[in-house]
């Protein structure tokens, strides 16, 4: 397996695990974005306020794209299985 090869598989994996944070990731961004801006204006300045949306929300995202997420990770699985089975030949 050459060095060329070893980048190809860590760039997938990167690109791979950073899809799979993208959905969790966007709704807290979101979610503490819109928590924000409320507190803002209302002038309420509670931390876990901010904190108990996020972990709702992320959790709530987390379940919806559990298939997908798992479409995704079963898709790299099999291009890894594949890229070893042509270096072991």
């Amino acid at each position: 397996m050459s060095a060329t090869d070893v980048m190809a598989i860590a760039r997938d994996l990167l690109m791979t695990a950073m899809l799979l944070s993208l959905p969790a990731v966007g709704a807290s961004l979101l979610v503490g974005l819109l928590v924000s801006i409320l507190q803002t204006i209302t002038s309420i300045q509670e931390q876990t306020l901010s904190f108990a949306p996020r972990l709702v929300a992320v959790g709530v995202i987390v379940l919806i794209s559990l298939p997908w997420s798992l479409q995704v990770a079963q898709g790299f699985t099999l291009r890894m299985i594949d890229r070893f089975a042509e270096a072991a030949r």
